[in-house]
């Protein structure tokens, strides 16, 4: 019964992890609409002062049409997107 108990316990603990690890949180960014500490803190290779010249640009020129079209911001380039291409969405 000992056994049992302790197989169980450990299946439920299994289960459970991926939902407090990091990855269960991981999610798509929406480049439209996401705010600059968020942009700072989702994105790889992207701090504050990427993240508010992203916020500035879409204040500027209105929503972006494609997730490339980042790279029309100051301070992005396309290795940039291409390393943030899963996470990001429109």
């Amino acid at each position: 019964m000992r056994i049992i108990k302790a197989v169980m316990l450990s299946v439920m603990i299994l289960c459970a992890a991926p939902f407090y690890s990091g990855l269960a949180w991981a999610g798509q960014v929406n480049i439209n609409q996401a705010d600059a500490p968020t942009l700072a803190t989702e994105l790889k290779g992207i701090g504050d002062k990427k993240a508010q010249a992203i916020v500035e640009y879409r204040k500027q020129n209105g929503p972006f049409a494609s997730v490339d079209d980042l790279q029309k911001v100051k301070g992005i380039s396309v290795k940039t997107i291409e390393k943030n291409r899963q996470s990001l969405s429109l």
